[in-house]
């Protein structure tokens, strides 16, 4: 199993800048693609970004591409998710979620997909006033 913590969120204006972390513990960090989501009231639970096992392996939302990056540290155990040029539609909960990703998926794989993820964090609020 794998426990996640997410923080790193807050509030900020527009234009600006977040950086979230997503902290690992319990089995091997190095064999899970990780990915971010967001959610707000009453929508269901959008695909972010992720990245494979490795880290060779990357894919964001249309509405993030060029303005976030997601990034990882098998030997901290942690995930990243840097945030620049922030817009007020990207107030939202953030998740970082962890999937489990056996040797025969490949070093690139990742999933973009929610359900397909196994373990959750609690996630970290993200405001961005206009």
């Amino acid at each position: 199993q794998v426990q996640l913590v997410e923080s790193g969120g807050g509030l900020v204006q527009a234009g600006g800048s977040l950086r979230l972390s997503c902290a690992a513990s319990g089995d091997s960090f190095s064999s899970y693609a990780m990915g971010w989501f967001r959610q707000t009231p009453g929508k269901e639970r959008e695909f972010v970004a992720a990245i494979s096992w490795s880290g060779g392996g990357t894919d964001y939302a249309d509405s993030v591409k060029g303005r976030f990056t997601i990034t990882r540290d098998n030997a901290k155990n942690t995930a990243y998710l840097q945030m620049d040029t922030l817009r007020p539609e990207d107030t939202a909960v953030y998740y970082c979620a962890a999937e489990q990703s056996p040797p025969y998926y490949g070093r690139n794989y990742y999933s973009t997909v929610p359900n397909e993820y196994d373990y959750w964090g609690r996630g970290t609020q993200v405001t961005v006033s206009s």
